[in-house]
């Protein structure tokens, strides 16, 4: 058995395409295709279903995948480690969620390639969920509450808060909320994750009780800077993370609401499977990350 295809087998997987497969790899169409042929024939069944236009995985190929990903992850890491020896080198793959603030601003990432310039970095911002590990990914950035159990997780920043917020103009024409349950009286500015989904309800607060309302959201979006534009051109009241509010709150572009609703909660983690032999690239992240939020402590200590 020639283990060198499989990494090619899982290249057509996640791309679904040989061309595609093909630039991942950085060979030729014709060399994938000979090699997944080879890899069949080697294993006596089929693994790719093939037409002009698609190329879907059989039930033999998909868990074949489902049962290579983890270990080839693993065996990646340990000859990154063993081959980088103590010095953080290579490409360093990354997804965030488009509300991650504290890690996407700027100043975290910039000092982190400045730091480690034989690192390259690749950010993914989505909001789709997703298996960090079975997409290729070192590492992501989310919520803490939303991250799976089996991950090692490390603070981004400190605790998060989501504030409610409208523009002067919009308040010059109705009365402010005085409770959150006044707001489906109010045209309201909401975030989607994904066009198939429900808008997010808004969450708030009150002598210790969460609850949520139903809001009239009457405009919708995946992109928060587009929510902030509407509520800061008077379309109404918007919902979203203080960190992306907060140069507006500065300004007086917006103005902030229900305040006394809305407590703050666990904010941003950087998370990575667990590894026993963690490539130096990641480490060096890691403790990046843990020497911005602490300064002077050494950033060396295992994630926990």
């Amino acid at each position: 058995m020639d283990l060198n295809l499989l990494p090619l087998l899982l290249a057509v997987a996640k791309e679904r395409n040989f061309r595609a497969a093909a630039d991942r790899m950085g060979v030729t169409r014709s060399a994938v295709s000979q090699s997944i042929r080879r890899l069949e024939d080697q294993l006596g069944t089929a693994l790719v279903l093939r037409t002009t236009r698609s190329v879907h995985l059989t039930e033999a190929g998909a868990a074949l995948v489902a049962a290579l990903q983890s270990p080839l992850t693993e065996i990646g890491g340990a000859l990154e480690t063993a081959q980088a020896r103590d010095v953080p080198r290579g490409h360093l793959k990354l997804t965030a969620t488009s509300i991650a603030e504290p890690f996407l601003s700027g100043p975290l990432l910039a000092g982190f390639v400045q730091n480690h310039p034989e690192i390259t970095v690749d950010v993914t911002v989505t909001d789709e969920e997703f298996d960090i590990v079975a997409h290729g990914f070192d590492a992501g950035v989310r919520l803490g509450e939303v991250i799976e159990k089996d991950m090692i997780a490390v603070p981004v920043g400190g605790d998060q808060r989501e504030r409610a917020a409208a523009s002067p103009a919009y308040l010059a024409r109705h009365d402010a909320p005085s409770h959150p349950r006044e707001l489906i009286d109010h045209p309201c500015i909401g975030w989607r994750r994904a066009p198939e989904l429900a808008p997010h309800r808004w969450e708030f607060v009150e002598n210790g009780q969460p609850f949520d309302v139903a809001v009239n959201q009457t405009f919708t979006t995946n992109d928060l800077r587009l929510m902030i534009r509407m509520a800061i051109a008077g379309a109404g009241i918007t919902f979203a993370p203080e960190d992306c509010l907060r140069e507006h709150f500065d300004t007086g572009a917006l103005v902030p609401l229900l305040e006394r609703f809305l407590p703050p909660f666990t904010g941003f983690f950087l998370y990575f499977p667990q590894r026993r032999n963690m490539a130096p690239k990641l480490r060096a992240l890691v403790d990046h990350v843990r020497r911005l939020r602490h300064p002077g402590k050494d950033g060396g200590s295992r994630a926990t």
